[in-house]
């Protein structure tokens, strides 16, 4: 019975591991420790507290990119965020819980949008093994901080 089950279960890893070598990848390079950053929402015990943090002039993301991308190595990969509030929001990056700036490869484009909308991306070009990760875009003001998380992994094509 015993032999029966370990050969069930070696039949099962075998199976699992074709189905891997044929899509040319592991199930997941990265490792991040970094939790995914959903939306800041919920009910407040006292209503002084409710009323602060549901604020309807808040910060608020209203669109924002997929959760998760795969991405090609040396090629380019873009994250958007657009929030809304009044005042109007600021948008902060981070890769895996730390703050992102622009550099040589990574540019940051920021834009206005009327009195209480910013739209705010990313982009890496070229894309290399060491921007898999996590992305985050936090966007706050005075009355409140919402974010959005993108995990990506990188893919090699082969022409």
């Amino acid at each position: 019975m015993l032999r029966k089950r370990l050969l069930t279960l070696l039949a099962i890893a075998l199976l699992l591991s074709s189905v891997e070598s044929r899509r040319g990848r592991a199930r997941s390079r990265t490792k991040s420790k970094v939790q995914i950053g959903l939306p800041i929402t919920g009910k407040y015990r006292d209503p002084e507290s409710d009323q602060y943090y549901n604020n309807n002039d808040g910060a608020k993301i209203i669109l924002a990119s997929h959760f998760d991308l795969e991405y090609v190595l040396g090629h380019k990969i873009a994250f958007l965020c657009i929030a809304k509030g009044s005042p109007r929001p600021h948008i902060t990056w981070f890769k895996d819980g730390v703050e992102i700036f622009a550099h040589h490869y990574l540019h940051i484009h920021e834009w206005t949008i009327g009195d209480d909308r910013v739209k705010s991306k990313i982009e890496i070009d070229p894309a290399t093994q060491m921007d898999a990760g996590v992305y985050e875009c936090t966007a706050d003001n005075m009355y409140s901080i919402d974010r959005r998380s993108f995990k990506t992994d990188f893919s090699i094509a082969f022409d």
